[in-house]
């Protein structure tokens, strides 16, 4: 493997490449963050990912590695391709592991949710659809009564991690899910309703990696079809 930086190509506020973005530098995995909206015409995304959809890992020139695509896989790539850098990032057992991944599908589908429900309003009212986002809605509550359940499982079992006794892919996408909801204002007073949840996410999200990948919101300067 070639010892120059990885790319990481994602759009500053994604809550989906910030999962990424938290595991490279916890690893200490030396990478450069190339940032785009990929639904502008001058992006670079379609040469990458046939779905046009970021966050994207590139190798570099002289790496035979093809992309890697969509935030849930590019976090098993880095867990595992990776697996002898920095911490591990999974508690090590299959069970463990799978519960992990599988939090990590929770979080990636609640944010899809969140970025769907905030498309379908961006349309003109008469061609919004109330039950798309009213379904949409269901999703991201779900997930943050799925997210309080596992603090709270844990805080039971005297652990500060949601799966094992270290810092894990699980931790970092329910952050990064949770992140976005507060910072999209997605659920004004989620504080109040799962303060144990809260508590878990302040705790984390102090965390070095944490900060320095918080999202920051861009201009968007073409309509979006």
């Amino acid at each position: 493997m070639s010892s120059e930086p990885l790319t990481l190509i994602s759009a500053t506020p994604s809550p989906f490449a910030r999962m990424n973005r938290i595991a490279l530098q916890v690893k200490g995995i030396p990478f450069e963050l190339q940032n785009e909206i990929p639904w502008e015409s001058k992006t670079q995304t379609p040469k990458y990912n046939p779905l046009e959809k970021l966050p994207i890992l590139v190798f570099p020139k002289n790496d035979p590695r093809p992309p890697v695509y969509e935030s849930a896989h590019i976090q098993t790539y880095i867990v595992e391709k990776y697996a002898d850098k920095g911490p591990k990032l999974l508690p090590g057992d299959l069970d463990g592991n799978l519960m992990a991944k599988q939090i990590v599908v929770l979080s990636v589908g609640c944010m899809d949710a969140m970025v769907l429900s905030r498309w379908e309003s961006r349309r003109e009212k008469e061609q919004q659809s109330q039950k798309w986002i009213d379904r949409q809605s269901r999703k991201v509550d779900g997930a943050m009564w799925a997210f309080n359940d596992y603090v709270e499982a844990a805080q039971k079992d005297g652990r500060e991690f949601v799966v094992g006794a270290e810092l894990t892919i699980a931790d970092i996408a329910i952050v990064c899910t949770v992140g976005f909801i507060d910072f999209g204002e997605v659920r004004p007073g989620w504080r109040e309703q799962y303060p144990k949840l809260a508590h878990y996410f302040d705790h984390l999200d102090a965390r070095k990696e944490f900060k320095e990948t918080r999202p920051v919101m861009f201009d968007l300067t073409e309509k979006v079809v």
